[in-house]
């Protein structure tokens, strides 16, 4: 992949470009502007923003900004000195202003002065631009979108004609800024990542990456989820185009590529939207409700048409121009929920707490994004349990391609982080979530958010000596890995990274020249590639055929055991032990008579384990676990086996 193909070859497309954007900006002008403002456009920014254009023959830039309460908008940026005088704005219908610029060229600076019913004179970023300067720096920079050349047109045809949900999904979670550092400490750019990282992608098994915000923002301790400019991809690493060519690679090599995206929240930061034209344009004018009494942010008003049209213009944006496999919208809560983290709320019309704005918004989303591409994974966290997220739109759900389970990983970090001795009394923790699992379509996340916050790293969590530690990880892992779900595990957590997550820094690659560090990492390429080869641990994510427990309730032995089943009757056999003790002589009902092979064990020395010794069985006609054949097993301490009939 040699990224900077596109920029060469661009050069020679802009005069097709242009006359084809002018003649649809021409087309656009009364239609979209009308559907901006009801919450139906999908494409806003194509005609909202800065475009190339040519008027009267002469080449330049047309600036497009929606402001509605202004009394006046003038054009200011590096190509007039800044002067707030030079481009004055024609007011249009609808509370747009346009200019058009000959003087402007491609990654000149500009923002907007705004000139507020009140007098006052605000300089905002141009909410629609693809490009901004690097932060701490807030303007926007001129750039033009088109002209990349994609070569993943045998990976997107490929895709089109799969299921996501039916097939094997593993996702790691990747902070671009501090998932590896090059020698001398600097980021790797985009262009870089991509030779680094999709190599190391393809040895490990992952079948995805999900990238944590990488819209523009100016503080790098918000991770990305305070959002300053949503439709620039952050100018950290390098320029737009440069992110096209790493997704662009990832999919050659057959990756899918999700981005977590932030539609409930934006920073209050003098360039941003926050009250952008002096009066409340893309936040409730309700004191009480625009603002977010747990993060200092703004809060999105899903009531206005025009902040709807920008929200899914913005998801319609990513996933078109960037080619994305999928989104993930994170804290829903506070979209469906009025009273979210507040005491003192408005209610909505009819007088309760449901946000019904915000949950029209997000089947609008989920509809409009699967009109656009059937295959697309939209996944969401919500940690209100808000009832049938994955459901259709027509059965009363949101629309959505599947949920974080988080409440399974927060009650197996508990469950976990007890000493052995005591987790007999908590094995519900172990089997909660087969109650309520298949209520929606579910991704079972160990994510930043279990790293991060005070919550240090996976495996410092676990008790005990350092091999102990060790194998309560392996463990945890290996139990991901059986237990029905999609999977996403957060960059670290599989070279055992003692150190909680710091985005200002490196992994901590050095701990691989360690045995148990390195025995770790091989444990989960093993692990992962196991998961890739065997459709039972997959293919009936979603069925509750693909399940049956064998032994649930073995709290004494804090131990279960149960099946995965692919929809032609394949199958495995799950044995975990959460105890740090052997237990020999281990009798277990199996569902058909005859020999059953152990294929796959974290207790394996290869992986750090203790080698206790582990070997066929054969099924005697012994009544057990409710089934007529069984069989004696050796449970190695703090382990996970998988068995397949022979």
């Amino acid at each position: 992949m040699r990224p900077f193909v596109a920029a060469r070859l661009f050069a020679g497309t802009v005069s097709v470009f242009c006359a084809e954007r002018e003649a649809v900006t021409e087309r656009m002008n009364d239609v979209q502007l009308k559907s901006f403002l009801i919450g139906t456009e999908e494409r806003a920014y194509r005609y909202l923003g800065c475009h190339r254009e040519s008027r009267d023959g002469i080449p330049g830039f047309v600036f497009r900004v929606w402001a509605p309460h202004a009394a006046a908008v003038s054009l200011t940026g590096s190509f007039n000195g800044w002067d707030p005088a030079a481009l004055p704005m024609q007011r249009l219908e609808n509370g747009v202003f346009e200019v058009f610029s000959s003087d402007a060229r491609e990654l000149d600076t500009y923002k907007f002065c705004i000139e507020t019913a009140k007098g006052k004179r605000l300089w905002k970023a141009d909410p629609y631009a693809f490009y901004a300067q690097r932060p701490p720096e807030s303007a926007s920079r001129i750039y033009d979108i088109s002209g990349y050349p994609w070569q993943d047109g045998a990976y997107r045809r490929a895709q089109a004609r799969k299921k996501p949900m039916q097939n094997p999904i593993h996702i790691y979670e990747l902070h671009i800024g501090s998932w590896r550092h090059k020698a001398d400490g600097a980021c790797y750019s985009y262009a870089e990542l991509a030779r680094v990282l999709i190599p190391y992608l393809l040895d490990m098994g992952y079948t995805h990456i999900e990238l944590m915000p990488i819209a523009e923002h100016l503080s790098d301790a918000s991770w990305g989820y305070r959002v300053s400019s949503f439709y620039a991809p952050t100018s950290r690493y390098g320029e737009p185009k440069e992110l096209m060519a790493l997704i662009d690679a990832c999919h050659v090599a057959g990756i899918g590529v999700i981005l977590d995206w932030v539609p409930s929240q934006f920073p209050k930061e003098e360039a941003g939207l926050m009250e952008f034209d002096g009066s409340f344009c893309y936040e409730s004018s309700d004191p009480v409700m625009n603002e977010s009494p747990m993060r200092d942010v703004r809060l999105f008003d899903y009531g206005s048409g025009a902040v709807r049209s920008f929200l899914l213009s913005n998801a319609v944006y990513w996933v078109e121009e960037f080619h994305l496999d999928g989104l993930r919208i994170g804290n829903a809560a506070s979209i469906l929920h009025l009273d979210h983290g507040r005491h003192l709320f408005t209610p909505n019309e009819e007088g309760g707490s449901e946000n019904l704005a915000g949950k029209a918004f997000l089947r609008q989303l989920n509809q409009t994004l699967s009109a656009l591409r059937s295959n697309l994974l939209i996944s969401v966290e919500d940690e209100s349990s808000y009832p049938g997220v994955t459901r259709p739109a027509e059965e009363d759900g949101l629309g959505f391609g599947a949920k974080w389970c988080s409440d399974w990983a927060r009650d197996l970090r508990s469950y976990l982080a007890l000493d052995p001795v005591y987790r007999k009394f908590h094995h519900e923790n172990l089997t909660f979530a087969m109650g309520y699992l298949y209520t929606e379509r579910m991704i079972l996340p160990l994510c930043h958010d279990d790293v991060a916050n005070g919550n240090g790293s996976l495996i410092d969590g676990m008790p005990g000596y350092y091999d102990d530690k060790f194998a309560n990880l392996r463990t945890l892992l290996g139990f991901q890995i059986a237990h029905p779900g999609k999977k996403l595990t957060f960059m670290g957590n599989e070279i055992a990274q003692f150190a909680a997550w710091d985005e200002k820094r490196s992994l901590d690659w050095f701990l691989l020249g360690y045995d148990r560090h390195q025995q770790m990492h091989d444990w989960v390429r093993e692990l992962n590639r196991f998961y890739l080869e065997n459709r039972p641990l997959w293919h009936n994510d979603t069925d509750e055929d693909g399940f049956r427990w064998i032994r649930m309730d073995d709290a004494e032995h804090s131990s279960v055991a149960f099946r995965r089943i692919d929809r032609k009757g394949r199958e495995l056999i799950v044995i975990c032990n959460f105890c740090p003790v052997t237990w020999d002589h281990y009798r277990l009902g199996l569902p058909k008579k005859g020999c059953y092979l152990p294929v796959l064990c974290s207790d394996d020395p290869a992986f750090g384990g203790t080698g206790v010794p582990i070997a066929p069985v054969r099924t005697e006609p012994v009544p057990c676990d409710g089934l007529e054949q069984s069989a004696e097993f050796v449970l190695p301490p703090l382990s996970v086996m998988f068995y397949a009939p022979e």
